[in-house]
């Protein structure tokens, strides 16, 4: 047994079996956009392209792309191309 995050790459590759948290002891871990002001400014559709990502992201499809990453070794720019391309 050991602790990880629901995310990782590795629980594929390393072939590990997730269990379930039915005490809810880990907090929940949502990932959310932080963008200075003065960025979005700069960069006005930098908006609208954080906004298209709001709910698309599931945990398992961030799974299945960090395994992409952390246990196929492919690299992330491919992977985030390839997540964009699909939607």
């Amino acid at each position: 047994v050991t602790a990880g995050d629901a995310t990782s790459g590795l629980i594929q590759a390393l072939e590990l079996t997730q269990l379930a948290d039915d005490r809810a002891y880990f907090p929940p871990y949502d990932a959310v956009p932080v963008v200075r002001r003065s960025t979005l400014l700069r960069y006005p559709a930098l908006d609208a392209a954080i906004r298209g990502l709001a709910g698309r992201i599931t945990a398992s499809v961030m799974r299945k792309m960090n395994h992409e990453v952390d246990g196929l070794r492919r690299d992330p720019r491919d992977v985030a191309r390839q997540f964009l391309d699909a939607r």
